[in-house]
């Protein structure tokens, strides 16, 4: 049988600070929960390289995301890291990232995370003006960031991402320029540059819902968008993601994989999988997570076998993702059949709307659909 190399995601749920605009599952560290967390991850990644065929513990790609991990202490994350090599098999040119805070990082510590394995780092800037990062509640200035990336650097992180947000309240254009240019003099292997999502129960939604704050202008947020496009290629960057900018060789391969709809491992608290033709989530609170394994139980708050059907949708939408596309003769190799045949009135629907084409055995966005990509996607689940 051929071997499946996957992707391991390992989610820390803690943070110094939770972000206003955050509703990812985290918690404020607390030592009894991380040390809960710390022995019921160690159980899950046993359980899973007791439960998964050798052939099926091939990792390719590595990504510790939250949350912040780099609240924990480095010889925690370099001890999981070391667990994981024992238990899986882990490619020699694996790409293993890590998400950080820059206040949350010093010389040392990236110096110990490098070290350990760890050979991606991804920073969550966010923005470099000291108002926007005060009002979406980031506790780091620029000056943090800039020495970051320095340690970082001199710690010997040859690929690094930086993590931008546009479209906030009260945010200018001409603020949103002046971060991209400040944030390209630090010379990033990788930018992400998100537009801002209001997601309901966030203190930062609650203020607009509540008049306190203005949301963005559907129109500046537009105008940032492609004024990214625009500075980032200039700079040299491929833009190869609907939000994701990278120098020639440095796109995330972790990332690549999801968008591909290739199978993953998550392990942790609220981490998703999809492995074995399944989707399944883990329960999100730490305690509980803790207690199920420690009672030799998996953790799973929910499970999906997909159907043949729902797995073509999603390789669609997902591959839609890419500014390259959906390969038409890939999606043919994987199902038997014709991706053009199979969503032929959804394909012509969107065409004719001037969302999507076809080009040289691509399905892909238009200019058009890319800032329309959530509509595009909808017509495909």
């Amino acid at each position: 049988m051929k071997a499946v190399t996957i992707g391991l995601y390992i989610h820390v749920p803690f943070c110094l600070q939770k972000c206003l605009y955050c509703d990812f599952t985290s918690y404020p560290i607390n030592r009894g929960k991380v040390e809960h967390y710390l022995e019921g991850l160690q159980r899950e990644i046993c359980y899973y390289g007791d439960m998964l065929d050798s052939s099926d513990k091939q990792i390719a790609t590595i990504f510790v995301g939250g949350g912040t991990p780099t609240c924990l202490m480095p010889g925690q994350l370099a001890g999981l890291l070391e667990l994981v090599s024992r238990v899986f098999t882990v490619a020699g040119d694996a790409e293993i990232t890590v998400e950080a805070n820059p206040g949350t990082v010093s010389r040392t510590s990236l110096q110990e995370l490098r070290a350990a394995g760890f050979n991606r780092l991804s920073l969550g800037v966010q923005s470099t003006h000291p108002s926007l990062l005060k009002l979406i509640g980031r506790p780091h200035d620029f000056a943090q960031a800039r020495q970051a990336v320095q340690f970082a650097r001199r710690a010997g992180f040859a690929n690094l991402n930086l993590d931008l947000i546009f479209g906030l309240p009260t945010q200018t254009a001409a603020q949103w320029r002046q971060s991209v240019y400040e944030i390209l003099s630090l010379q990033p292997d990788h930018l992400s540059c998100y537009s801002l999502q209001l997601e309901e129960g966030t203190p930062l939604a609650a203020a607009v819902e509540q008049g306190r704050l203005a949301a963005c202008p559907e129109e500046r947020e537009l105008a940032m968008y492609y004024s990214v496009i625009e500075i980032l290629t200039a700079a040299g960057y491929r833009h190869y993601e609907i939000s994701n900018f990278a120098r020639p060789g440095y796109s995330c391969r972790h990332n690549l994989l999801y968008w591909h709809n290739r199978p993953y491992l998550g392990l942790g608290p609220a981490a998703h999988s999809h492995l074995m033709g399944c989707r399944w989530g883990n329960v999100e609170d730490v305690d509980q997570y803790f207690m199920l394994l420690q009672a030799g139980q998996r953790p799973i708050q929910e499970m999906q076998q997909l159907s043949r059907r729902e797995q073509m949708e999603e390789t669609v939408f997902l591959g839609l993702r890419l500014l390259r596309g959906v390969n038409l003769q890939e999606f043919y190799q994987r199902f038997g059949v014709s991706l053009t045949e199979v969503f032929a009135q959804q394909i012509r629907q969107l065409t004719n709307s001037g969302l999507v084409e076809l080009v040289s055995g691509y399905l892909k966005l238009t200019e058009k659909g890319l800032p329309l990509a959530n509509q595009v996607f909808a017509q495909f689940v």
